[in-house]
């Protein structure tokens, strides 16, 4: 399998779900920062990132532009069509894609994506989808142990840490 690009959704994937809502209205987010470091090792092995996203963020965008995904798109509501708006602009077909979703909106990319994955917490409609479902809950380390998983099967362990010392200066977390 050789996987070029990574889509995640971020409510429940890359967050805990929940939604943290101040007085101010200002709307906050829990991200994993060994999620952060799977998405850097990601980029460093060549591989694209995105994310796709029903709502919309300040604290999502923040966090895409500290971590440099590829591409952004909140406010979807036609996750699948965006999708193949991405891909073909990178060239490559859906068999090559990664995506991590937690819920029913996610279930048209997961139906057609080369490798599909889910967090422990996903709901079960979603977890019949998959080819891999993570140990850890969204927002709790589950991309990251996704992306080890994607990046095992072409690195050992020692390269994945030879890849890190490598590049560790542009590594963000």
């Amino acid at each position: 399998m050789r996987i070029k690009l990574i889509v995640l959704d971020v409510d429940g994937v890359l967050t805990d779900g929940r939604l943290y809502i101040g007085s101010d209205g200002n709307e906050y987010k829990a991200f994993h920062t060994q999620d952060g470091m799977g998405i850097s090792l990601a980029k460093q092995a060549g591989i694209k990132t995105a994310i796709i996203t029903g709502r919309k963020s300040k604290a999502v965008r923040k966090r895409a532009e500290e971590l440099s995904f590829d591409y952004v798109f909140e406010g979807i509501h036609d996750k699948l069509e965006t999708l193949q708006k991405i891909i073909d602009e990178i060239g490559i077909g859906f068999e090559e894609v990664c995506y991590m979703g937690d819920d029913l909106n996610d279930i048209p990319i997961l139906t057609k994506v080369g490798w599909p994955c889910a967090p422990k917490n996903a709901m079960d409609m979603v977890k019949d989808q998959v080819m891999f479902v993570a140990d850890s809950n969204g927002g709790d380390g589950a991309v990251r142990e996704m992306i080890d998983s994607l990046l095992l099967q072409k690195y050992s362990q020692e390269e994945i840490v030879q890849l890190f010392l490598s590049k560790q200066a542009e590594i963000t977390q």
